[in-house]
């Protein structure tokens, strides 16, 4: 080694001063508390990433009409089906690109470009003046954001083992919470000038752009979440050896022979361990992001069409009682359930029991009053539950099944297969 590097045995690992890496590693062996601070890196750096994901589906229907490309006003949730699926077509074209940029470069650099994104094109989206406008902000969006597949190795990376579980619920639940609070500040802050023509005059940037606030507001949020992510610690390893730079890191007593053909995705095409968590993942992911734009079509939906003919503001009190709701769980009760009964069974009860509470939403248009509102919020919050325990499982299963040099790249798969499955959902669940 270099005379800049600094060996530093600690329980018979090695630790180079100079790798950032070895830094985190360091600090985990040293750790004893609960990483509360790394917990709550990982999930204000998810949030930001899935509020905008589905923060437009409460106001779609009314941006899309009032684009008038529909001509007729059941085709408007059919058009709006495509603006739904351009983030994850976006998004499948270069998954497996920025997690190899990850596996190369770090993790950081991916997750501040991927926040970044956020701030710039999100913005953008509010600003759409016309149906063209939307999908391609959108597709952009999706195109340069590969945070999504990383942070789940930098969340294993970051944790000791027996944390990893929380590390990786963390973002679940995050990811979760974006999808509820991101539609409840779409229905609350889209239409302003109608909403409160009080505070917002029609002749206002608002009132000219009904949909810009709530984007705006997540992207100011996302913005604060890039400069503070300048701090975040770097976990891929660094080490010099004769003048050259390698990112991988191989533990004591593993041997780095044909480097290049273990790391290559062929590699990972044949690790059936990885592929059938992403397979479930991605069958499970197609169906939620079905599940999270047709609900919002369905209560803003007129009654002679089989809808609830709620407001976006009815629709937002929905998903914020639900976000409550399902905060409360991931943080308190499936680590536990996970200790118990391990994610496999947890995501197969979670997969039943989705079953018949999915067949008893079309009854519940038939309910009026307290009764409606309360088995509404109630099915709402218990299938996100469901789902959220569900993709928590077969991230632990994702991560578990290659090393940390492949990370970056198994997981830009998963995020590929899940982005062309999620940009199927809402293009069918929207025409459907």
């Amino acid at each position: 080694m270099g005379g800049s590097e600094v060996k530093k045995p600690l329980l018979n690992k090695i630790y180079y001063k100079s790798c950032p890496g070895c830094q985190v590693d360091e600090n985990k062996e040293l750790q004893v508390r609960l990483p509360i601070k790394e917990v709550l890196y990982i999930w204000i750096v998810v949030l930001c990433v899935a509020l905008p994901i589905s923060s437009l589906f409460p106001f779609l229907y009314f941006m899309v009409r009032d684009f008038n490309i529909a001509e007729k006003e059941e085709d408007i949730s059919y058009y709006a089906g495509f603006v739904g699926s351009a983030y994850m077509i976006g998004r499948a074209l270069t998954s497996v690109f920025w997690g190899v940029v990850a596996d190369r470069y770090g993790r950081k650099p991916v997750i501040l470009l991927g926040t970044s994104t956020v701030v710039i094109f999100n913005t953008l989206f509010g600003f759409s003046v016309n149906y063209w406008m939307a999908i391609i902000t959108r597709f952009l969006l999706g195109f340069l954001n590969g945070l999504l597949g990383p942070i789940k190795a930098y969340s294993c990376e970051l944790f000791r083992e027996e944390h990893q579980a929380l590390g990786l619920s963390s973002i679940s639940t995050s990811w979760g919470i974006g999808l509820i609070i991101g539609p409840s500040l779409g229905g609350f802050l889209a239409q302003p000038a109608e909403n409160f023509p009080g505070l917002v005059s029609p002749d206002s940037l608002f009132g000219r752009f009904p949909y810009l606030l709530p984007c705006l507001c997540i992207s100011m949020f996302a913005l604060c979440v890039t400069i503070a992510a300048i701090w975040l610690p770097e976990t891929l390893h660094f080490h010099k050896k004769d003048g050259l730079e390698s990112a991988f890191y191989v533990p004591d007593g593993e041997e780095k022979t044909d480097e290049k053909k273990d790391s290559s995705l062929i590699s990972l095409l044949k690790n059936w361990p990885l592929m059938s968590s992403i397979i479930v993942y991605c069958v499970f992911s197609l169906h939620d992001m079905a599940y999270t734009e047709i609900f919002s079509l369905w209560a803003v939906s007129p009654k002679s069409l089989g809808g609830l003919n709620y407001s976006t503001e009815d629709v937002g009190t929905v998903l914020s009682i639900t976000g409550v709701g399902l905060l409360l769980f991931q943080t308190s009760l499936y680590p536990i359930a996970e200790r118990i009964f391990g994610p496999i069974i947890v995501a197969r009860i979670s997969g039943v029991l989705s079953i018949p509470l999915l067949t008893a939403y079309p009854y519940i248009a038939l309910l009026s009053g307290f009764m409606l509102s309360f088995t509404l919020n109630f099915a709402s919050m218990v299938k996100n539950i469901l789902s959220v325990s569900i993709i928590t499982g077969t991230f632990m299963l994702q991560n578990k099944a290659v090393d940390q040099r492949q990370r970056g790249a198994a997981n830009g798969i998963a995020m590929t297969l899940q982005s062309i499955c999620k940009a199927i959902g809402p293009a069918c669940g929207g025409a459907l």
